[in-house]
């Protein structure tokens, strides 16, 4: 059993992820990935592989989703949708930032696909669990283009949405959304949206007590230790700790009895990733629980590397694409 104590270290845990304290609670965010806004058919270029446009989901949280759409489509057949949680902590980034809406950018085009990315709620300003009812109202937001898909609704939804098609994605602090969207989704009334898979990349959970990977890469320079301590305090409900059911899935909680009842999933992780240890863990407890999970665990790299190097994007995208395609393979639309 590892030391669940942290190994000294003269780190300003703020200071190392960019943010600022404010005296409110809130944060400054000082470090920010360049920002990208949407680009429709009209402002598009003629290399662009993929169009976007962002749609309004709640104006009073300013929550918004951005739809991306394969420039080439398949005839005469309507595409998966995918519905994509963006990481960063929960505390930083945006669906704007470069990697994020490259990721969904490419993968749109890749799969093909209708990428649907969340702009939800940042903690600490709104803790968990802000992002997962988020999610929530994203989801039913896509139920209600099914509903509407025939006499109304988003064009590019009613025009290129197989609604029963739907998978969660989520890439760190994003396929822990990507996960808890799925539990409570579990019980919804979603009509005609079907959801066939989960995707979880490099998921991001915690616990008290310390992993080997998170000691032995308790320095490491995507994800240090104390900043991942630092924003999972920022993250969490006021006075919970890392074994809160919205950090440590293998800690119990309301929705273990659900476990077994989640979709297909992929998890994707790296042995360079400080949280690759409590990654397999997840997976074990899955299994146990009578997933089926497909684990791509892949030895080097590093968190978050596919939103540095274009040959993990890319192989990220493969995975991806891989994955929906044998999930669909024998796709029964009557379930």
């Amino acid at each position: 059993m590892a030391d669940s104590a942290p190994p000294p270290s003269s780190m300003d845990s703020y200071e190392s992820v960019g943010l600022v304290p404010n005296p409110d609670g809130s944060l400054t965010r000082s470090i920010a990935f360049p920002s990208v806004a949407a680009t429709d058919e009209t402002a598009a270029t003629d290399s662009a592989v993929a169009f976007s446009k962002d749609v309004p989901l709640n104006p009073t949280n300013n929550t918004f989703l951005r739809l991306f759409k394969p420039r080439l489509l398949p005839p005469n057949t309507k595409i998966p949708v995918i519905l994509y949680f963006h990481g960063g902590g929960f505390v930083l980034a945006s669906v704007s930032a470069l990697p994020f809406h490259e990721t969904c950018n490419s993968m749109a085009a890749k799969v093909p696909a209708l990428v649907l990315s969340l702009e939800y709620r940042l903690a600490p300003e709104h803790r968990l669990p802000a992002a997962y009812e988020d999610a929530v109202e994203a989801i039913m937001w896509v139920q209600n283009q099914a509903a509407a898909e025939i006499d109304g609704g988003e064009p590019w939804l009613r025009e290129y949405a197989d609604f029963s098609k739907c998978f969660f994605m989520g890439g760190s602090a994003g396929a822990n959304i990507a996960f808890h969207a799925g539990v409570r989704a579990l019980d919804a009334d979603l009509g005609a949206t079907k959801i066939q898979g989960l995707i979880l990349n490099q998921p991001y959970f915690g616990g008290v007590e310390r992993t080997e990977s998170e000691l032995r890469l308790a320095e490491d320079r995507i994800l240090p230790l104390p900043a991942n301590d630092l924003l999972w305090a920022l993250a969490l409900p006021d006075g919970a700790d890392r074994d809160h059911e919205y950090s440590n899935p293998l800690a119990g909680g309301s929705y273990q009895e659900k476990i077994g009842r989640l979709q297909k999933c992929l998890v994707i992780g790296y042995g360079g990733d400080p949280l690759i240890d409590r990654q397999r863990r997840v997976v074990k407890m899955m299994e146990t629980r009578g997933m089926h999970v497909v684990a791509k665990f892949k030895d080097g790299g590093h968190h978050g590397i596919e939103c540095y190097d274009p040959s993990h994007a890319e192989a990220m995208d493969d995975d991806v694409k891989d994955f929906i395609d044998s999930t669909l393979h024998n796709f029964d639309p009557k379930h």
